[in-house]
């Protein structure tokens, strides 16, 4: 393969040159940066700005994608030491062989270059070899991040997009599950009048509801006064007022006031008839030339609210609790099939393997080019010492001892990342 193209070839590997040389820089100034943050005794957001996170099953990354990540490990490894095998058939090095390995659950893999071919190329030849497997890591990147952004084009014949969220998965014993909740193939598509094309507008529309007043709903003072039942109002341990008896699963504890009724008055009323009328935020909302009308607004503690959830399995879902707890509960994905025998995992499968190849691949790229000893960077280092210090420092021994010092830098600046990353993740 590296025989067939060799022009384009060395115009590919020469392109990996540049990327290499710049990964190089970039990867020290955000190393030195990072260690620099997390070592700042000012600084109380570590967690957020470490580069470096080791991934341990089951502490931050969920078993049940162990897969994707062994997975995404196996490609990116693969496709890294292809690069230096095809870039080193271009300069007519000799590939002794090449293969797959096991390290415990981890797979890797390996290519094994005739050292003695390697050692008698030029520089920017040797280069071409050494940068070709971070070169195809970053070219992993920009693959899967395009594939990524056209994944609702490429799903189009088989999956709606930006058409509701679907429920995929129900958490056991959550407050949605069961014959009054959801069942996985509901396609939610509004909450409190919000509109949810999207799982990002849904979180959207959580957040907006914890952040802005519960809102009111628009009744006849006459129908609420039917349904008052201020006189037996209670107070209960979470700081809201309840005037519902404990049995009842229908009827939910409402606050009103109204010109001819000015104090704070509570009826019991029926949740779902009441939630399906208009929302308001004031009295003045709801007027009507024909009956006095008032805003009549739910009794919540501070971290609940009543949702309601219009979906496409029939009447609108009333949700009361932390909105979180009803994120959580539920598995949701942007793309609805289109047919009923069309899985609603594939998209999820192919969306989030591109996310693991972006952030791992990435990550390998970043770290393999670092000047540190047994990484690519060691010898991207050597190579580039030779190629632009040989003329103006003809002295091997200087130019060794250059090689030496930053090689020694870049090897402590990585260590000491990756020991901060460990005591972040475990101990803080």
């Amino acid at each position: 393969m590296g025989r067939l193209y060799p022009r384009a070839l060395k115009v590919w590997f020469s392109l990996g040159v540049v990327f290499g040389l710049v990964a190089m820089v970039f990867s020290i100034i955000v190393l030195a940066t990072t260690l620099f943050n997390t070592l700042n005794p000012h600084n109380n957001n570590t967690s957020e700005q470490q580069l470096l996170t080791p991934v341990m099953p089951g502490v931050n990354l969920p078993i049940q994608q162990i897969g994707y990540y062994l997975l995404t490990l196996l490609i990116c490894g693969v496709l890294h030491e292809v690069g230096h095998a095809v870039a080193a058939v271009r300069e007519q090095v000799r590939v002794n062989g090449f293969g797959v390995f096991l390290f415990a659950i981890y797979p890797g893999a390996f290519v094994d270059l005739f050292t003695d071919h390697l050692q008698m190329i030029s520089p920017m030849r040797q280069l071409r070899i050494y940068c070709a497997g971070v070169w195809h890591n970053f070219v992993i990147v920009l693959v899967s991040l395009a594939c990524l952004l056209a994944l609702p084009w490429m799903l189009h014949p088989l999956y709606s997009y930006q058409n509701g969220i679907l429920v995929t998965d129900i958490q056991p014993h959550s407050a949605v599950y069961g014959q009054r909740g959801f069942v996985v193939g509901t396609v939610i598509s509004s909450i409190n009048e919000c509109k949810t094309l999207r799982v990002e507008e849904w979180i959207s529309c959580l957040q907006q509801s914890l952040l802005q007043e519960p809102p009111g709903y628009c009744m006849p003072v006459e129908q609420i006064l039917r349904k008052d039942v201020s006189s037996h109002k209670h107070r209960t341990p979470y700081g809201n007022v309840d005037c519902c008896p404990n049995s009842s699963v229908s009827e939910f504890c409402f606050v009103w006031r109204s010109k001819s009724h000015p104090q704070e008055n509570y009826a019991c009323l029926p949740a779902r008839s009441a939630t399906d009328r208009v929302f308001c935020k004031l009295n003045s909302e709801c007027y009507n030339m024909k009956q006095e009308m008032s805003c009549a607004f739910p009794s919540l503690d501070n971290s609940s609210r009543l949702l309601r959830v219009v979906h496409s399995q029939g009447a609108a879902l009333l949700f009361v609790g932390n909105p979180w707890t009803l994120h959580f509960s539920l598995g949701l994905s942007d793309y609805v099939p289109k047919f009923t025998l069309i899985s609603a995992s594939v998209p999820y499968i192919i969306e989030l393997l591109c996310k693991y190849l972006i952030s791992l691949s990435g990550a390998l790229a970043i770290l393999n080019v670092v000047p540190c000893y047994a990484l690519d960077g060691q010898w991207i280092l050597a190579a580039f010492i030779e190629l632009s210090l040989k003329t103006c420092i003809p002295s091997r021994s200087v130019r060794t001892l250059i090689y030496t010092v930053l090689l020694f830098f870049g090897t402590v600046l990585l260590l000491a990342n990756v020991m901060t990353a460990l005591f972040v993740l475990f101990f803080r």
